[in-house]
């Protein structure tokens, strides 16, 4: 199975111009994680889309694949 990351690295990098400058990192805590995405200035509109609904569709796959981990997960765009 897929992890979080990678699921959230390979649609960021489906979606932008310049698949080099995703980076995804991963904060593990006792009862959640974060994970971070970056990607270039150019891109952010990218990857929220309008009205945050490519954002929020995002985090709506992590939170499902999180939650049949037993886990709770926060995507932050940065």
């Amino acid at each position: 199975m897929a992890s979080m990351k990678e699921l959230v690295e390979f649609i960021a990098k489906s979606l932008v111009d310049d698949p080099s400058q995703v980076h995804v990192s991963e904060i593990d805590g006792e009862a959640s994680v974060i994970l971070e995405l970056r990607v270039g200035p150019e891109d952010m509109g990218r990857v929220i889309g309008k009205a945050g609904r490519t954002a929020n569709a995002m985090r709506t796959l992590v939170r499902v694949l999180a939650a049949k981990q037993g886990k709770r997960v926060t995507l932050e765009i940065v």
